[in-house]
């Protein structure tokens, strides 16, 4: 069955199912958005105590609801000074080291940090040698994303690719996934140095949304980058605040530079994640402002 569903990735129009998909859950017609709501709570289990509206009539289509905010006080973010906390509700997929410029996947595949970052090779060079972590938001999980550090963005591209699906059968048979899936690559300046955070879309995910740009996919594929350090207003995003969201799930990439961080020994491949939980500690002192 592995191998038809992954057979069937390959020859289905994964855009175009993508869109319609994404008009389905834009759709306001109250029987319709009500039915779909419902039921994917009840095949999810999805634990609605937790949202700031815990009525799913309340919500005007799915989207609303698959990008629901949380009551205050559900994800607490973690406050040592020398923490990086995690940026989403979700599961480890793999976390480590960046080895000669290529990030473990699963069993044996693995892709390359030039080509996830869009073909940047002074970004990729940033990166070299440091540490990833990959974290993959299920169907039932919060779908948006937090700062993990207080960071001013850098820059934001945006890659066309493919919508594979991202859970864990085919991370372990498509080469290259994530290098392959379309994406939107967000660099932030910390006090740790250098962080990367990598937005993946996947199989009828609908959009990829940050609070600055909003939708990112735009309508002309093509590699688009924007550069923010000339900005007159930096984009300050302090720890634990939302930079983006997700309308149906995915994957986040977290990358960090040469010897900046440390992750905690607890977190390993298939480790829950809980947004504002610790996932690492500086492996420096913060870079002083004076």
């Amino acid at each position: 069955m592995n191998i038809v569903f992954i057979i069937l990735q390959h020859i289905i129009p994964q855009h175009l199912l993508s869109r319609l998909v994404g008009r389905l859950a834009e759709c306001e017609a109250p029987w319709l958005k009500n039915l779909l709501i419902t039921r994917f709570i009840k095949q999810y289990k999805v634990d609605m105590s937790e949202a700031a509206e815990p009525d799913p009539a309340h919500y005007s289509n799915f989207n609303a609801f698959f990008t629901r905010a949380l009551r205050d006080g559900a994800r607490p973010i973690d406050d040592d000074p020398k923490g990086v906390c995690c940026p989403a509700d979700g599961a480890i997929s793999q976390l480590g080291n960046i080895q000669e410029g290529r990030i473990f996947q699963a069993k044996g595949q693995d892709y390359s940090l030039h080509r996830l970052l869009g073909g940047d090779p002074e970004l990729a060079a940033t990166f070299a040698e440091g540490s990833f972590a990959t974290i993959y938001l299920s169907p039932r999980d919060y779908h948006r994303v937090h700062m993990p550090v207080t960071g001013t963005l850098r820059s934001m591209t945006y890659v066309p690719g493919d919508l594979f699906s991202v859970n864990t059968v085919t991370a372990e048979n498509v080469q290259g996934l994530f290098a392959r899936n379309e994406r939107a690559v967000c660099v932030f300046d910390t006090e740790f140095g250098p962080m990367a955070m990598v937005l993946v879309g996947a199989m009828i995910v609908a959009g990829i949304e940050t609070v600055w740009a909003g939708q990112v996919a735009p309508i002309k594929r093509e590699v688009i980058r924007h550069d923010y350090q000339k900005s007159q207003e930096p984009i300050v995003l302090e720890k634990g605040a939302e930079m983006g969201r997700f309308k149906l799930g995915s994957t986040v990439i977290l990358l960090f530079g040469h010897d900046q961080i440390e992750w905690l020994e607890k977190f390993t491949a298939t480790t829950p994640t809980r947004l504002g939980q610790a996932l690492a500690t500086a492996a420096m002192s913060p870079v002083s402002d004076t």
